[in-house]
């Protein structure tokens, strides 16, 4: 006896866990022939994908680069990497609402173009141009306008926009980049010359 109540318990308390973990469903009646009934489809948005768990927004995953290297040769020139890319890893559309870039301490921002326009700068004068290109959209390039800190990229452009993460050909976005500097007395190696931002949000029906 002692065994069949065990057995049952157990078979109770699964059964509680079912219908815990499913989703509620309700009968509307029909009573004469021809009749209709009128079903609302309802949503809710949870953490756990469950009816009753905690209310949650769809979830965004983006990652973008941990570093944008670049190598100056002896010459002047700038070489940089070629594989950085922003990937979303979110089920929602995602795009790039801006890009702005802060020079580091000791630096200065300047205009960007062909490293000819520094050559009459003073050695170790720190100064940076920097040009980017997302998704092969239009290239954007500080200016002299600020020293400190430009925006690059106010508002989403072409080439700034990812599908979701079901979309593997369209849900990353190339990086591409480039940059002059001044001429430099010593050698360095991985210095932190500039921060690049980029502001993620979702691509929703706002634009």
């Amino acid at each position: 006896m002692k065994k069949h109540t065990s057995k049952l318990i157990a078979l109770v308390l699964a059964l509680c866990l079912c219908l815990s973990l499913s989703v509620s469903a309700f009968a509307a009646e029909i009573d004469s022939s021809g009749g209709s009934g009128s079903t609302p489809v309802n949503l809710s948005s949870t953490s756990d994908g469950t009816e009753g768990g905690d209310p949650s927004a769809t979830a965004m995953r983006v990652t973008v680069p941990t570093a944008l290297p670049m190598a100056m040769s002896q010459d002047g020139d700038v070489t940089t990497a070629n594989n950085c890319q922003i990937v979303n890893h979110s089920y929602g559309a995602v795009r790039v609402k801006s890009v702005s870039i802060t020079a580091a301490s000791g630096w200065k921002l300047t205009a960007f173009g062909n490293k000819s326009i520094l050559a009459g700068e003073k050695v170790d004068s720190n100064k940076l141009g920097f040009a980017i290109s997302i998704g092969g959209g239009q290239q954007k390039a500080t200016d002299a306008s600020n020293a400190n800190t430009q925006t690059l990229i106010d508002a989403p452009i072409a080439g700034c926009y990812m599908t979701g993460v079901g979309d593997s050909s369209r849900n990353s976005v190339a990086i591409d980049y480039d940059a002059i500097v001044t001429p430099l007395s010593g050698a360095v190696e991985g210095a932190n010359v500039a921060n690049v931002v980029f502001v993620i949000e979702w691509d929703d029906v706002t634009e």
